[in-house]
């Protein structure tokens, strides 16, 4: 298997090529089958057991779980919990299987949540659930997969996993809750958008990490570590996504992009930029944002100028190398290698 280095040199090396962003997609997708190996007959377990629990008697319910289970993509969290456990422990177990199989039934409804309150139109090269059918399939087919999934981590003996599950959910939510009273406000400190973007992205990768090191009988320290990991790497994830929504191309990431500034959300590259910009251009800026439909057009000069999106990459850096230094409490193993090689692969979705 290749190290992290190799898959960043491989990565650094494809972007100098300059492959075209279908390129890029493609290449992403042969990454995380390379670095998922070390999880890959766990992983295939997992989904295994979501095609069998989303699945119900009812033709109509049954297309709408079925399909909702295509949109969760990456299967990152998942990944996680079991990469950490396998680092930690050398294997995986029954438990772990269980939650990972829960964490990504928690992912997936807050997917088809995000799609109706961005009113996208695509995820994963496939239309949204909203799209697709309707808002109120979205907000049911949601709850359906909130429900079931906190009725799976309860079959397990121990309660700490439900009660994790159970917080991060709410955090998560609250998250949400707190972009959704930010809209509109693009002059947000950068202090309170990273609180945010840690409750509603990051948290979900934290618990997993967590839950991952956790039943595996790991100390509370590195499960703390671990929490912290998949914190940082959160992070990071939700900055490559906004430089995504301003500069990447639909085609090659299969999802609604710009919806964030329909939305009118403040993401990092706009807050930095209008913290730098003098009067004349942070006026400009508050009204294209405000009012202009070609914003993210109109805006890239903007950008530019200020090195906002330079800016965001490097603070998504930051992180990604934060949690890569996080591993360090970890034994050398292939799992562990592949860890770091996460945080090799989330900040090259924004290249």
């Amino acid at each position: 298997m290749p190290t992290p280095t190799t898959l960043a040199e491989r990565q650094t090396a494809s972007h100098a090529n300059g492959h075209a962003a279908s390129s890029l997609a493609g290449h992403s997708r042969t990454i995380l089958s390379t670095i998922y190996e070390p999880v890959a007959a766990e992983l295939a377990e997992v989904e295994q057991r979501l095609a069998g629990e989303l699945r119900s008697d009812y033709p109509f319910v049954d297309e709408l779980v079925r399909y909702g289970c295509l949109l969760g993509g990456k299967r990152m969290r998942p990944a996680l919990l079991l990469l950490v456990a396998k680092a930690i422990a050398g294997r995986v177990n029954e438990a772990h299987l269980t939650l990972a199989t829960v964490v990504e039934m928690i992912h997936t409804a807050t997917l088809v949540h995000d799609d109706v309150l961005d009113e996208a139109a695509m995820r994963r090269h496939l239309a949204t659930v909203n799209s697709r059918w309707d808002n109120e399939a979205s907000v049911l087919l949601g709850d359906f997969l909130f429900s079931h999934a906190f009725y799976l981590a309860s079959t397990l003996d121990s309660t700490v996993g439900c009660r994790r599950i159970g917080r991060a959910t709410n955090i998560v939510c609250e998250g949400e809750l707190r972009q959704k009273g930010s809209r509109g406000n693009f002059l947000l400190p950068e202090q309170e958008y990273l609180e945010i973007i840690e409750a509603k992205t990051a948290e979900l990768t934290a618990v997993s990490a967590r839950l991952g090191a956790e039943f595996a009988g790991s100390s509370e320290s590195l499960a703390s570590e671990m929490d912290g990991f998949g914190r940082d790497l959160g992070i990071a994830f939700q900055i490559a996504d906004d430089l995504l929504d301003v500069q990447g191309e639909e085609q090659a990431t299969g999802k609604s992009l710009g919806t964030d500034l329909e939305k009118q959300k403040p993401t990092l590259p706009i807050i930095r930029a209008l913290a730098l910009a003098d009067n004349a251009d942070r006026a400009t800026m508050l009204e294209l944002l405000q009012s202009d439909a070609r914003r993210p057009e109109l805006l890239a000069p903007l950008l530019q100028r200020y090195e906002a999106l330079d800016y965001a990459r490097q603070k998504g850096q930051y992180f990604a190398d934060r949690a890569r230094e996080r591993l360090s409490g970890l034994s050398a193993s292939p799992a562990r290698e592949v860890l770091a090689a996460m945080t090799q692969f989330v900040m090259s979705r924004s290249v």
